[in-house]
């Protein structure tokens, strides 16, 4: 390492550690309206997607879905809360998933270029949504076929989207969404 001296890579490295201190405290405030609603949007949810399942014979519930429901009942006028990015980033993720699955198979690597991929297409079609970053995986694990774009994704996605526009708008302080496009 010719040209950069032991104290020039000393202080870059510190530098580099003393990011990682944070700065401030956390701006998440307490409400107690905020929490009853997020109880009560990820209840209706994921309630409505449970007995539609098992009203059916398709399976509308995965895991991801949960973790959606923290920010479509919770951060509500977040940019990653949006139905598009709900519905999109959800959509988006799996159909990547399934194709990476369908064509190079689930191993560990597939999986890893499956979420990184995943990540890269939801951020160029401005649909990032990090609960589907989850979604390649569990198509993976879950040996899906192409229907699994249809249901659960798709219409479960589309549910938990149309019930946060009913759920926070009943509350005369929020506005949902903030966006469409």
């Amino acid at each position: 390492m010719e040209g950069i001296s032991m104290a020039t890579l000393s202080k870059a490295i510190m530098a580099y550690v003393g990011k990682m201190k944070g700065q401030g405290r956390s701006p998440l405030k307490i409400a107690p309206a905020n929490a009853w609603m997020g109880f009560a949007g990820g209840f209706v949810a994921i309630g409505l997607l449970g007995l539609l399942t098992e009203w059916s014979s398709e399976a509308w519930i995965m895991a991801p879905f949960g973790a959606s429901c923290v920010l479509a009942f919770g951060l509500w006028d977040a940019p990653l809360s949006q139905p598009r990015n709900i519905v999109g980033g959800h959509v988006v993720s799996a159909f990547v998933g399934l194709a990476v699955y369908h064509l190079l198979g689930g191993g560990p690597v597939c999986m890893a270029l499956a979420v990184g991929l995943a990540i890269a297409a939801m951020i160029l079609t401005k649909t990032t949504h990090p609960p589907a970053g989850a979604n390649p995986l569990v198509v993976m694990m879950a040996g899906s076929d192409w229907s699994f774009l249809l249901a659960p994704v798709l219409l479960g996605a589309a549910s938990i989207a149309a019930l946060a526009l009913i759920v926070n708008n009943l509350n005369r302080k929020r506005r949902y969404p903030t966006f469409w496009f």
